[in-house]
């Protein structure tokens, strides 16, 4: 079951752009290391890209916001039509801040999910902080809506959903499946 404050609705009626962290957001969070290290294996749910993709179509837009580089996350996000795609990112909150800057976006029009203490700084900042809900108990308390659905199983298509319910488009978005 998923937990939303009071005030996760008009939050995220706001929402002109959702920030995604990836491991442990659009992924599972599992890393997978082989004799030469890190392998360059990504796993996501199809289910969590069709949502994206209806939160496109909404009039939201995505961004990727990843502590590490992985060039399957760069053709992920290419494949789903995400603009903004920032790996390698040691200080996320700069980089947020830069980003929605750059977009002449407010913190208030922000959505960020982000699953561990990392993701914290932004998480206090921006306009609608998700995490998954298997996230440690620190990041679970800063959010405005918190998944019942995992990480990399469904937590970022919740969202999605969430935020298209709010705004009143998600009818409009299903109509196009539907036809």
């Amino acid at each position: 079951m998923p937990h939303p404050a009071s005030d996760a609705l008009e939050r995220a009626r706001r929402i002109r752009l959702m920030i995604l962290d990836v491991d442990g957001v659009l992924t599972d969070g599992t890393l997978w290391y082989g004799a030469r290290g890190i392998e360059e294996l990504k796993g996501f749910h199809s289910v969590d890209g069709l949502g994206l993709q209806m939160l496109r179509q909404s009039g939201v837009h995505a961004a990727i916001l990843s502590g590490r580089s992985s060039s399957g996350v760069a053709a992920r996000a290419l494949e789903l039509g995400i603009e903004h795609v920032l790996q390698g990112i040691g200080d996320k909150l700069a980089a947020y801040r830069s980003l929605i800057e750059r977009l002449g976006l407010t913190p208030e029009q922000t959505g960020y999910m982000g699953d561990d203490l990392v993701d914290i700084p932004v998480l206090a900042r921006c306009g609608f902080a998700c995490a998954p809900g298997g996230s440690p108990e620190e990041v679970r308390r800063r959010a405005h809506y918190v998944c019942a659905a995992p990480a990399g199983r469904g937590a970022v298509r919740e969202v999605c959903e969430f935020l298209m319910r709010a705004q009143g488009t998600m009818d409009r978005v299903l109509r196009e499946y539907l036809k």
